[in-house]
């Protein structure tokens, strides 16, 4: 590490302490002209990318999740900490598997397990649209299947 004052690179570290979740804040002082100075490292995260069902690839967008989810939950009873949660919850998923890509269809399956604990009728809306509902029968078959479950 380059002292920021001299240029020398002779530092020694003489604090280390968590600033967040992923950031470590170091204090640190050059070993040359003795300025102390704060440093910090964090975890860089891998890139992801998210296969679509076309095959082309994109950036895996964390904002794209939640806002599949939120227009989902749109006038319902779900608070916005529980869907941060949710969203949190795929995306380590996704980031424990060590693929660093990962087809749009398992995104959407998560995000329907999720909803389907979190508020049915959010995840009936996303089905309706995940699924890409022709008519209602496709529609009454999936409220079946949920009513299956539940009553299990």
């Amino acid at each position: 590490m380059r002292c920021p004052y001299c240029d020398n690179e002779g530092t020694k570290v003489t604090d280390s302490r968590d600033s967040s979740r992923d950031t470590i804040r170091r204090r640190r002082e050059c070993l040359n002209c003795g300025e102390r100075f704060t440093t910090y490292e964090y975890i860089e995260p891998v890139e992801l990318y998210v296969v679509k069902k076309d095959g082309h690839r994109e950036l895996y967008d964390r904002k794209k999740v939640r806002k599949g989810i939120e227009k989902a939950c749109e006038k319902r009873p779900v608070s916005v900490d529980k869907i941060e949660e949710m969203v949190n919850r795929i995306e380590t998923d996704i980031r424990k598997s060590g693929c660093r890509e990962v087809e749009a269809e398992e995104i959407g399956e998560k995000i329907m397990e999720g909803l389907k604990e979190l508020d049915q009728v959010a995840y009936i809306r996303f089905a309706s649209v995940y699924r890409s509902f022709a008519d209602i029968t496709c529609f009454e078959k999936e409220l079946e299947k949920l009513l299956k479950e539940k009553n299990k």
